[in-house]
């Protein structure tokens, strides 16, 4: 069976112990990235869960404050935080994912890490982080408030499935171009700091004047923020967001990704 890590050869080792050898270095892997990100602050990784909480909740708070009277609802805090949620959790994970082959540079010289190996290693351990996060905010304002939602479990997990593929579409994708054209990393984030401004956070798609909504829709995070608003807003009209459009692009993106990762990347 041949390895997603180039230039190792061909074997016949049984699949169950490939697999299990994987799960090794994907959980030592892990066990090194907390360790370096989280082991010298304070609290470590608790401390990285509770600070992007802490900033939701403030900026909910604020702006709270500021919009009382939401679109949809009654409450400002859950309608803000049905859209910047899945925002952070895509920017994290993508912003991550993109960065895991050069974070784990050095390790991929063993023979027992691949590119694989790194990439599901830091996708696994933020996907856990976001989860807990999203956990966290959601049900302080619905215990703490009153929001009156009526939550549709289904549609929450779709969109929380959507993001971590869009997020790793994109992150694995950026991950190739970031190592063979360097500058697209600062174009990159450029091209990202309206995002947040873009993606119906603050407002509805429906609320968005004509002439611009066609353009807007192509924005998949307006498709990801319409799927979790649904899932807290059952009267809520989604009908513009395209499960093809959300689930297609990235996985396309991430089969050419792995291709070019087992072609280029002994040269990284």
């Amino acid at each position: 069976m041949s390895s997603c890590n180039t230039g190792r050869p061909v074997t016949d080792i049984p699949l169950s112990t490939v697999l299990r050898q994987s799960s090794a270095t994907i959980s030592a892997l892990m066990a090194r990235e907390m360790a370096t990100n989280y082991g010298k602050s304070p609290g470590g990784y608790i401390w990285a869960v509770l600070e992007p909480v802490a900033g939701i909740a403030l900026m909910t708070v604020l702006f709270s404050i500021a919009f009382r009277d939401p679109p949809i609802g009654i409450s400002f805090a859950l309608f803000y935080a049905t859209g910047m949620l899945p925002f952070t959790m895509y920017k994290d994970l993508s912003g991550k994912i993109a960065n895991a082959v050069h974070f784990n540079g050095k390790l991929l010289s063993y023979p027992a890490v691949t590119f694989m190996d790194a990439i599901l290693a830091r996708l696994i351990l933020n996907v856990v982080s976001q989860i807990v996060i999203f956990g966290i905010v959601v049900g302080a304002i619905i215990a703490f408030s009153d929001t009156r939602a009526q939550l549709d479990a289904g549609y929450i997990a779709v969109a929380l499935v959507a993001t971590i593929i869009l997020s790793f579409g994109i992150g694995l994708f950026n991950s190739i171009v970031f190592m063979k054209l360097p500058i697209w990393e600062n174009i990159w984030a450029i091209l990202n700091r309206p995002m947040f401004m873009i993606s119906c956070v603050f407002f509805t798609f429906s609320d968005v004047p004509a002439p611009y909504q066609s353009l807007l829709w192509y924005n998949p995070l307006v498709h990801l923020v319409g799927l979790m608003r649904k899932g807290f807003y059952p009267a809520y009209d989604a009908s513009y967001v395209s499960m093809i459009y959300l689930f297609g692009p990235p996985l396309v993106l991430a089969a050419f990704a792995l291709l070019m990762l087992r072609r280029f990347g002994n040269s990284a």
